[in-house]
């Protein structure tokens, strides 16, 4: 199940479960996991993308490993607010994973969370090296830790 809003999203999650946040790239997709608390995301490990079967299988094994209860996908926005091709293959993948997977599906506005990542990075003074390994699970860390945030905020409202 898609949701068009965070609230729908946080709404639509079982409860006690943990949620992945990915960072869709053309050539990778970085993973983080949530606790079931959905308080503090942990950046977990980096799929290199081959085709989508192959890359939704990987996935949803460690959906069914790790007893997600809903997925957060980072949305390429331009930095005007408006949506470009990278949005457009985004919302494609997840339309497609809907198809496989009963898990409901959110999207959070993604602008600057590599260089966040990459930031951290240096700040750790991690190899050049090293980063190009862990930078894509990273910056789903990033992610996912934002739509955390914010439905940690929306729960206390209510």
């Amino acid at each position: 199940m898609i949701c068009d809003t965070i609230e729908g999203f946080a709404a639509a999650l079982p409860r006690d479960r943990a949620v992945a946040g990915l960072d869709l790239g053309e050539k990778t997709i970085g993973v983080a996991v949530s606790d079931r608390r959905l308080s503090v995301a942990t950046p977990l490990e980096t799929i290199r993308r081959k085709k989508f079967t192959l890359d939704a299988a990987a996935l949803l094994a460690i959906c069914a490993k790790r007893e997600i209860g809903g997925l957060i996908l980072g949305l390429p926005m331009n930095m005007d607010g408006s949506e470009g091709p990278r949005c457009q293959s985004t919302r494609a993948f997840a339309r497609n994973l809907e198809r496989l997977s009963d898990l409901p599906i959110g999207f959070w506005d993604e602008r600057l969370s590599t260089v966040a990542a990459e930031r951290a990075l240096l700040e750790a003074d991690t190899s050049r090296k090293r980063r190009s390994e862990v930078i894509d699970h990273v910056a789903a860390g990033y992610i996912l830790q934002g739509a955390l945030d914010r439905i940690g905020h929306l729960r206390r409202q209510s």
